[in-house]
């Protein structure tokens, strides 16, 4: 037969799945590629921050305070004589690791609540529905403030764990209201009335079954909502209620940079550079892949 072999198919002719559908799209969107650029270049500096700077965010020396760029420190030091640009490399770390550890409990909060919400329906819903209406009406910001406050510990590894643990119970509500739509309208497909024909218990079928094909829009929230949760780190260690010295964090910085902002500005234009353009890169990473996954969107 001329034109090559008869079961040959054209590439644009073939079925392709949702997933290689997103995967097309988020090649050819410029967005997906700045923002992953940006999300892997700030996970580099918070897991190798040496391989960014030689110098230490601990060494400070008053003698260089307010010192311009030299000796390693292309935006000079601060008002302690500490390289500015060392600590937002440093800082990076434990944005990152508030941000990633909140988002991965808000996850496993998220997938119980919405999993027996939207599997089991009828009372079990309406109750985690009125106990997510709860949480999502007190403001996040204003309930962790209060409940950071009850932390008399200074430890930095005690503060870091109360306010990766604060985030995550304030914020899991929108990614158990997405996941409760997605169960809902998983456990109505065929594969999931065959499991139950076949004998599958609800666990089984909810974990085995249910789960796998309704956790991908939870991703792409808890992929925005790491970025916010990155931010919320800030401000609450910027008002002196998060995280706190020694431990280097970008809110601890951009607050000492503000007190000291009209003899340079400089350590206060920094740390907050680096915060803005990390939050933003989860975010714009996190929309990319949202609008890849959505049909209604192609």
């Amino acid at each position: 037969m001329a034109g090559g072999r008869s079961g040959a198919k054209d590439p644009e002719t073939r079925p392709r799945s949702l997933a290689g559908d997103a995967w097309r799209d988020l090649r050819r969107n410029p967005i997906f590629w700045i923002s992953l650029v940006l999300v892997l270049g700030v996970t580099a500096m918070a897991a190798f921050p040496g391989l960014f700077t030689s110098n230490s965010p601990q060494d400070c020396t008053l003698g260089r305070q307010h010192a311009g760029p030299g000796g390693g420190a292309p935006f000079g030091y601060d008002f302690q004589g500490c390289d500015i640009y060392a600590r937002s490399v440093y800082g990076a770390r434990a944005s990152l690791l508030v941000g990633a550890l909140s988002a991965l409990l808000t996850g496993v909060i998220a997938v119980v609540i919405g999993m027996l919400a939207g599997y089991f329906g009828r009372w079990v819903d309406a109750a985690l529905s009125r106990v997510v209406d709860v949480v999502l009406g007190i403001p996040l910001l204003l309930a962790a403030i209060v409940l950071l406050k009850r932390v008399s510990s200074d430890s930095p590894n005690v503060r870091i764990f109360a306010v990766i643990f604060v985030l995550a119970i304030l914020g899991w509500t929108t990614a158990a209201r997405v996941i409760r739509s997605s169960v809902i309208g998983a456990k109505q497909q065929d594969y999931v009335a065959a499991a139950r024909m076949l004998g599958a218990g609800n666990g089984r079928t909810m974990w085995r079954h249910i789960l796998p094909n309704a956790l991908a829009p939870v991703v792409v929230v808890l992929t925005i909502a790491l970025g916010s949760f990155i931010a919320a780190e800030a401000t609450l260690s910027f008002l002196g209620i998060g995280l706190k010295a020694p431990t280097v964090s970008w809110g601890i910085d951009i607050d000492a940079g503000r007190t000291h902002m009209r003899e340079s500005a400089v350590p206060l234009i920094v740390p907050s550079t680096f915060l803005a353009l990390t939050v933003l890169a989860f975010i714009m990473l996190g929309d990319a892949i949202r609008d890849a996954f959505d049909p209604k969107l192609r």
